[in-house]
C-alpha cells in the first residue's frame, strides 16, 4: 500500500502530540519538554491514552493483509460464479422449465376439459332422472288422490246404503216388534 494515493491512510506517517514536538511557540513560551518532567510525562499518558492513531493504524493493516492478500479475490470469484450460475438459469434452465410447463398444463387442461364434459353430462343425466321421478311422483300423488277421492265415494255410498238398509231393517224390526205385541195380548189369552 502506497503512502501517496489518494483515499488511503499513511502507515508510515507517525502522528505528533500537540505537546510533544519541537518548535511549537506554544510549548517555547512554557518552557522546554526536558526542563519540566510534568509535561514529559503528559505526554506520554496523553499518547498512551488518548492517541489512538497507532492501534487504528494497526488495525488497518491488518484489514487490508486479511482482506487483499489472504483472501485474494475469493469473494469476486464466489460472485462471478453466482453470476454465471444466474444467467445459466435464465437462459438454458428457465426456458427448459417453461416449455415443460406449458406442455404439461396443455395436457392437464385438455384432461380437465373432458372430465368437465364428462361431469356436466353425468349432471344433465342426473337431473333428467329426477325430474322423471318427480314425474312419476307426482303422477302416482295424482292418482292416489284420484284414488281417495273415489274410496271416499264409494265408503258414502256404502254409508248411505247402510244407513238405508239399517234404517229399513229397523223399520222391519220395528213393524215385526208391533205385531208381535199386538199378537202378545191375543196369545195371552
Amino acid at each position: 500500500m502506497s503512502s501517496g494515493a489518494p483515499g488511503t491512510l499513511s502507515v508510515n506517517k507517525t502522528a505528533e502530540s500537540p505537546v510533544s514536538g519541537s518548535g511549537n511557540k506554544r510549548r517555547d513560551s512554557l518552557g522546554s519538554a526536558s526542563s519540566c518532567p510534568i509535561f514529559k510525562d503528559v505526554g506520554e499518558i496523553y499518547s498512551r491514552l488518548l492517541d489512538h492513531r497507532p492501534v487504528i493504524q494497526g488495525e488497518i493493516r491488518y484489514f487490508i493483509k486479511e482482506f487483499e492478500e489472504k483472501r485474494g479475490l475469493r469473494e469476486l470469484r464466489i460472485l462471478e460464479n453466482l453470476s454465471n450460475t444466474v444467467f445459466e438459469a435464465n437462459d438454458k434452465i428457465l426456458p427448459k422449465c417453461d416449455g415443460i410447463m406449458h406442455g404439461n398444463l396443455n395436457e392437464i387442461l385438455k384432461k380437465l376439459q373432458v372430465a368437465n364434459q364428462m361431469f356436466n353430462t353425468w349432471q344433465q343425466t342426473e337431473q333428467e332422472e329426477r325430474q322423471l321421478q318427480t314425474e312419476k311422483l307426482r303422477a302416482g300423488e295424482v292418482q292416489r288422490m284420484a284414488d281417495w277421492e273415489e274410496f271416499t265415494k264409494e265408503q258414502h255410498h256404502l254409508k248411505t246404503t247402510v244407513n238405508e238398509e239399517h234404517t229399513k231393517a229397523m223399520e222391519h224390526l220395528k213393524e215385526q216388534y208391533e205385531a208381535l205385541e199386538k199378537d202378545l195380548p191375543k196369545q195371552a189369552l
